[in-house]
């Protein structure tokens, strides 16, 4: 064990260096949910926050589908910074931020007018229905600034700067926080808005996000050799192409897997509002351990470009498996509290006692896949940072929607396990995923490193 830390000491601190403040910022994305959950949870009932449950699983579909497409600039600005090619940064900055932008107004009206046509014929209660229309026009629309801030977040990220994303999400959190309770309690003679108020508050964070990040990244004397060529003269087809190949398959290796949770809690929601509102708060718990995974990934993602990009292949293989041993560790810590703390951790949500009781059963399922959920997120976005993305693509959709999200139906639904045989089928697809995911980048990093081999041999 001496042997193997020493081996891979140099590459996990620089891997945590950049891992930690981006795992900070991923969490922040899905915070939002959380403090939306917690403070309907607790000041406006149990129907209401299984409006937020139902919300939550159209919205995050297009929140990932979103997140998807702005990573497509991170791995290409890590590989040319790694080959020093710096102007080029500025002018897929030009083109990614517009490609974004395009993307969040779409999004939009896609969840916010696109899925009120189907919301009221899905099985779900009427009740819950009736509270959740409001709510998702407001996330929808929250998309459009969201969609912003992430231009400029991957791109600092994508050349190492990591830190100040962190601070503006952390921050952001708090104001919604502040903002919800003060919304939908209605203090300070702000009249109570209930599930409308934590709309609005998230709405607002993300617009400030917005303007702040991008006030960052101009103003900034780290970025001026990298902005130089920032402009709208450079944007063009070819560089939006580019973009639009990695980010549009990353973009859909999370709609497979994200779609099939959304689809595992509209599945839940034909059992009992009950049982709806365990699965959010279960599965928004498991959310903040998976962004905080994303994080490791994303952070993967930067350092397997950097040394792609300069094809030092064998630095990749270490760094790349480094990333794997942290989040082996941070996903068991997590499935040690989800295991010990599975009946407390939801009172924060809820004091409803069969609200909790399933989302006790839950937990322990979610503490069981925690290590399958990181190990493929980290695969992905080492991966990503190669530029291998389509094959990836295809894993994903076999994994939760050929496995995982079938068998959770059979199993829930046919059988009547219930909410907790729908988590069974989402078990199986996450292990089918990571397994696939790491033979994977076992074959194309040793095929590089046997090519580079071979050069060197020659040389």
């Amino acid at each position: 064990m001496k042997a193997l830390y020493q081996k891979y000491k140099p590459y996990y601190n620089e891997s945590l260096r950049l891992a930690i403040p981006v795992v900070i910022s991923q969490m922040g994305h899905t915070f939002v949910q959380t403090a939306d959950s917690i403070i309907v949870g607790h000041f406006a009932g149990t129907i209401s926050l299984a409006a937020v449950s139902l919300v939550n699983s159209i919205f995050v579909i297009g929140l990932v589908i979103g997140l998807g497409v702005s990573y497509g600039i991170t791995p290409l600005i890590a590989q040319h910074n790694g080959r020093k090619e710096y102007s080029e940064c500025g002018r897929l900055l030009s083109n990614g931020l517009l490609i974004n932008s395009i993307t969040g107004v779409i999004l939009f009206g896609v969840i916010s007018f696109g899925s009120m046509l189907f919301i009221d014929h899905i099985g779900q209660s009427a009740e819950v229905v009736l509270q959740a229309k409001p709510y998702l026009f407001l996330m929808g629309i929250s998309l459009i600034p969201l969609m912003i801030f992430n231009s400029f977040k991957q791109f600092a990220e994508g050349l190492g700067f990591t830190m100040q994303a962190m601070l503006v999400s952390v921050l952001g959190n708090i104001l919604n926080i502040c903002l919800g309770i003060i919304f939908v309690k209605g203090l300070f003679g702000v009249h109570p808005m209930g599930i409308k108020g934590v709309g609005y508050s998230t709405l607002i964070d993300r617009t400030l996000m917005a303007m702040v990040m991008g006030f960052y990244v101009f103003r900034s004397k780290h970025f001026r050799n990298y902005l130089k060529d920032f402009a709208l003269r450079n944007i063009d087809r070819l560089r939006s192409i580019k973009l639009l190949k990695i980010g549009a398959p990353v973009a859909m290796q999370y709609i497979f897997e994200i779609s099939a949770f959304s689809g595992a809690a509209i599945l839940i929601g034909t059992i009992s509002p009950d049982a709806q509102a365990a699965h959010q708060v279960a599965i928004n718990l498991a959310a903040l351990t998976y962004m905080a995974a994303s994080g490791i990934s994303a952070a993967a993602a930067i350092r397997s470009g950097n040394f792609f990009g300069a094809k030092r292949h064998r630095e990749l293989r270490l760094s790349a498996i480094s990333n794997y041993h942290i989040v082996i560790v941070f996903m068991s810590c997590t499935a040690l509290l989800f295991t010990f703390g599975n009946h407390l951790l939801p009172w924060m949500y809820t004091t409803d006692q069969k609200v909790i009781a399933i989302a006790a059963q839950l937990l322990i399922i979610a503490a069981f896949f925690q290590l399958f959920d990181g190990t493929q997120v980290v695969g992905l976005g080492v991966l990503r940072g190669m530029g291998d993305v389509n094959v990836p693509t295809l894993i994903t959709l076999v994994a939760y929607w050929v496995i995982g999200l079938p068998i959770g139906y059979v199993l829930g639904i046919v059988y009547k396990l219930g909410a907790i045989g729908v988590w069974y089928g989402l078990v199986l697809g996450l292990l089918t995923a990571s397994l696939l995911l790491f033979i994977r980048f076992q074959i194309i990093s040793r095929k590089h490193e046997f090519k580079q081999q071979i050069i060197i041999a020659q040389d």
